[in-house]
This record gives structure tokens, sequence and C-alpha cells, in this order.
């Protein structure tokens, strides 16, 4: 089968090719799916780079999210699973075929066309047990930037329902309109001046419970100073890849707390019966159509460095997705 392999970490776009692998065959407890279409995650990225939470063996192929259906299963796998149309998170979905575990996998209501049902995992799982992990009440504010992105728009989604209100930053004054149109507001741009101030004015001076960051830089010391009493600072991601940017005066005044999430590690640690309510709720709002999951591009397997430069696109309309 066809496969984007690497045998070094470093830039994809310089280390990843189109090789021709053999297909694996599924162990106990295992599957092997077909891929139709496989998201390209920032954390795939920086997996292929080597700078993520762990390194795997090399060669390794990359991708770890794709819609497929299954055409094989392991020795102690039911035969019912044969064929169907699923979703599951595994390495090495960049190609034409890869092993999951059985246990994880997820029968796509046809409802959900393969654009959606290929990124229903990583970022949409990760946006609702982000919420759930904070513990939030509601009425309580959430701060949060890298809002125009796939978990900016989820957290958003999920958080209404659920009384959060959700206070939306962004780095570009053009974004400000285009989530406001998606029923997002409250939205301010951190490139205008005084947007600590005019953010202050919507969260109120007991200030938000909580705010996750994405980006990184000197914006984390203003939602820091956003947060009220006893306020976590949650940091998710690093768009930018820069340190971030902290005063101590608000850290030890208000006595906030830094924490770190990653959902890989967090959602193994719920329960499988939140894990497998939050999943239900999750399909129910994607067989809707209500679920952000917007597309930007699907391109072919072949032409994976157009694919790899409109996935870094600043100001993407959705994710990019590889058909292999």
């Amino acid at each position: 089968m066809r496969a984007l392999q690497y045998s070094k970490f470093g830039t994809p776009a310089d280390v990843l090719g189109v090789a021709e692998v053999e297909t694996p065959q599924p162990g106990v407890g295992q599957v092997l799916v077909e891929s139709l279409l496989s998201p390209i995650h920032n954390h795939d990225l920086w997996t292929i780079a080597g700078s993520y939470g762990y390194k795997p063996d090399l060669p390794a192929i990359g991708g770890s999210e794709a819609v497929g259906r299954v055409a094989a299963v392991g020795p102690d796998v039911e035969d019912r699973w044969i064929g169907k149309r699923v979703v599951a998170s595994g390495n090495g979905t960049w190609a034409g075929a890869y092993l999951t575990r059985a246990a994880g996998l997820m029968e796509v209501p046809e409802a959900i066309p393969d654009e959606a049902a290929a990124q229903l995992v990583a970022m949409p799982f990760s946006s609702i047990a982000l919420l759930e992990w904070l513990k939030l009440e509601s009425g309580d504010w959430l701060i949060q930037n890298a809002a125009n992105g796939a978990v900016g728009k989820l957290v958003a989604k999920l958080a209404r329902p659920r009384g959060i209100k959700v206070l939306s930053l962004v780095r570009r004054a053009e974004a400000v309109a285009e989530l406001e149109a998606l029923g997002m507001a409250p939205v301010i741009s951190t490139d205008t001046e005084n947007w600590v101030s005019r953010a202050r004015e919507i969260v109120g001076e007991d200030g938000a419970r909580a705010a996750v960051d994405s980006v990184g830089g000197k914006v984390v010391d203003g939602m820091a100073d956003l947060l009220g009493y006893k306020g976590t600072l949650v940091v998710f991601g690093s768009v930018g890849g820069n340190p971030m940017v902290l005063q101590t005066g608000p850290i030890i005044f208000k006595q906030l707390a830094i924490k770190g999430f990653w959902g890989a590690r967090a959602i193994g640690e719920f329960p499988e019966a939140d894990r497998g309510r939050m999943m239900g709720e999750l399909v129910a709002l994607a067989a809707k159509g209500e679920l952000p999951l917007d597309v930007d591009g699907i391109h072919e397997l072949a032409d994976y460095r157009d694919a790899l430069a409109a996935a870094q696109e600043p100001g993407r309309k959705g994710k990019v997705l590889l058909r292999p």
C-alpha cells in the first residue's frame, strides 16, 4: 500500500515521502481499517518534527486519525465489524490502511459525511474533555485564544448549552467578523490597543474562571490578568511556538493555577462511561450538522506538499484532509 512515511525527524515537507509499504495485519484486539480520509493536525506535524509528547519508532507513517472501512479483524475480534464505516484514532493513518484497537472503534452514522467523520475524534473529543476537565459551571466565563481554530470553534459550540460564557480572542482584526457571523460573540482581536481593558468590561471585575492558551507569547499575560481569584490558566498548545510571557503579580496575588492539558492523556483518565457519554454527544451533534467541522481542502496523498502548505496557512477555513 502507499503511505506517507518518514525515516528521520524534521520539517514535514523535508522528511516525508510517498512510499510503498507492506499492508499490516491485525493482531489480537486489532482491526485493519482502509482509510478514506485523514486530517492533518498540528500534533501530527509536531510528531514528525520530533517535538510532540512522544516519538514513534522510525521509519514511521504520519497521521493519527481517519475515517475508513474495516477490512480485516484480529483473531479475537467479531467479524461483524468487517465492512463497517468507522472512526478511530491510531498511528499511521496517512496510508491506504492502518491498524487500530477494536475497543476504540465507533461506527459512523450515515448522516455524518466522510469529511466530518474524518475529524470527529481528536479535536472534538479534546474540546469536550477540556470543558469537563475544567469543571466550569453555568455562568462562568472562559477566555480562549486561537478562537478561529478548530478547537476554538468547538469549545464555543459545546460551551453554549452548558451555560458557560466564552470570550474568544483572535490575532487578526479581520477574524472578528468571521467568528461573530458564526454566533461566537463576544470576540476581540489582540492586535488592537487596549484589548485587555475591553475584555475586562465584558468579563467583569470578578474576572474569568479559566483561560485557555494555544498561542503563547505576550497575549498570555493579558489573559492571566483577566482571570479572577484562584482562576486557572490552561496551556493547550503553542501555535506560534513562542514561550509564554507572564508577570508574577497576578499569579501570586490572585493565587492562579497554571496547568497543562494534553487531550491524549486527559481523555484516558476519564471513566469509560463518561467517555462514552461525551462521544455520544459529539456524534449526535455531528449527525445533525451542528458541529463546526469545516474542511479547507482535500488532497491526494501524492500532493502532500501542497496539503502540508495549506494546513499551515494562517486563516484557513477548516481542516486539510488527505485521501490515501
